[in-house]
């Protein structure tokens, strides 16, 4: 008699010891279906606060809540079996003090079951970092350009451009290494920047928009996919073009609705006969 191991799922000490050993592949997910098929592919799925501008066509992320990252972390985590899951914190509910942070990311890890919580800031959020990582809140840090602060930066613009930039970047990576974060997105940066960082902390750096040089590399899944066209950033490859299928699909359908050619009979029910 066989007996049936499940599969364990990994976990963010799992990502932190992958720094050096193999490159770390991420992706977005907000929903079941879509995390149900990425998963099998991906080591880490983030539930990210993009959700608001590819999902509910909001100009930016600042208005995303805490209670729809908790419902699109609770859909996505019914659809993994394999990868690890971090849900973002939203603007707003993080920045205020540590102890607001503490319970906010309680209250995502509690309500969804995932693995550990992202938020945005350097040094600035050093403190907050430290705090919740000795509460036993695995923290996925994220600097370089940061979507939460599009009201003060005036827009999303590559940094390190400059010096000044350059510094305040690697002063901020390793404030989070430093603070206990298991890993760090580097978003917007140019590639001698996030080379640097990579190479210079311990924990391992996904880079969206950055370096090939980082320990890993995310992207929205629905821009991979082609599915979101409001715009698509420089750094994002399609690897795939759904959309025009999507409309196809949808022609074809309405055309046969029009005609009277759907449903057929065996798309329609009927009464079953003893």
């Amino acid at each position: 008699m066989s007996s049936h191991v499940p599969q364990q799922r990994l976990t963010t000490a799992s990502i932190r010891q992958m720094k050096g050993q193999s490159k770390i592949a991420c992706l977005t997910a907000y929903t079941t279906p879509t995390a149900k098929l990425i998963d099998p592919h991906c080591d880490l799925i983030v539930v990210g606060d993009s959700v608001g501008m590819v999902l509910y066509g909001m100009k930016n992320t600042v208005a995303v809540t805490l209670e729809m990252m908790s419902a699109h972390g609770c859909a996505v985590m019914r659809g993994v079996r394999n990868s690890c899951v971090i849900v973002d914190l939203p603007f707003g509910t993080y920045q205020e003090s540590k102890e607001q942070a503490f319970r906010n990311a309680l209250r995502l890890l509690q309500e969804t079951g995932c693995d550990g919580i992202k938020l945005e800031g350097g040094e600035e959020m050093s403190e907050t970092i430290a705090f919740l990582v000795a509460r036993g809140i695995p923290v996925f840090g994220h600097v370089g350009l940061m979507p939460q602060m599009v009201n003060v930066a005036g827009s999303f613009r590559s940094l390190g451009h400059t010096e000044s930039e350059a510094d305040k970047i690697r002063r901020d990576a390793v404030s989070v290494a430093e603070a206990g974060a298991f890993a760090i997105v580097i978003e917007g940066t140019v590639e001698i920047v996030a080379r640097q960082i990579t190479g210079s902390i311990d924990i391992p750096t996904i880079g969206i928009g950055a370096s090939p040089a980082c320990d890993g590399q995310i992207l929205v899944s629905d821009d991979m996919l082609g599915l979101f066209s409001d715009f698509t950033p420089k750094f994002v490859k399609k690897f795939a073009d759904i959309s025009p299928l999507i409309s196809s699909a949808v022609e074809e359908y309405v055309s046969e609705v029009k005609a009277g050619l759907f449903p057929t009979k065996e798309h329609t029910f009927h009464p079953r006969r003893n």
